[in-house]
């Protein structure tokens, strides 16, 4: 999908070295597609491939071209990721983390089911 890049992402989690690379594109990767699964509805980087992909058949219902709040929960899952490589924190009471990024995407969800 490359709506996020690598160098956004490493900028985000204050990452300056080459290390974790690998690891932090596949967390890019299953951000941007966990997004577009909330949203029910495929996520473009520009009008141009919007509408290519439109002209094509393949856009999908309601399409869009991805924008700042977007972005922004890829990023804040990719962050998520990054800092907390479980699902629970463990020390003393096992707390479930929470997800803002939800919250950011709500406004562009199309068919909110159960």
């Amino acid at each position: 999908m490359s709506i996020v890049s690598l160098e956004q992402a490493k900028q985000h989690v204050r990452v300056d070295h080459d290390d974790e690379d690998a690891l932090i594109q596949m967390w890019v990767n299953a951000a941007e597609e966990l997004a577009v699964s909330f949203l029910n509805r495929n996520v473009f980087a520009s009008q141009e491939s919007m509408e290519t992909a439109i002209d094509a058949g393949t856009a999908g219902e309601c399409p869009m071209v991805a924008n700042d709040l977007f972005r922004a929960a890829v990023l804040l899952t990719v962050g998520h990721l990054y800092a907390n490589r479980e699902d629970v924190i463990t020390k003393g009471t096992p707390v479930a983390l929470p997800m803002g990024a939800e919250r950011l995407l709500i406004p562009l969800r199309v068919h909110m089911g159960v």
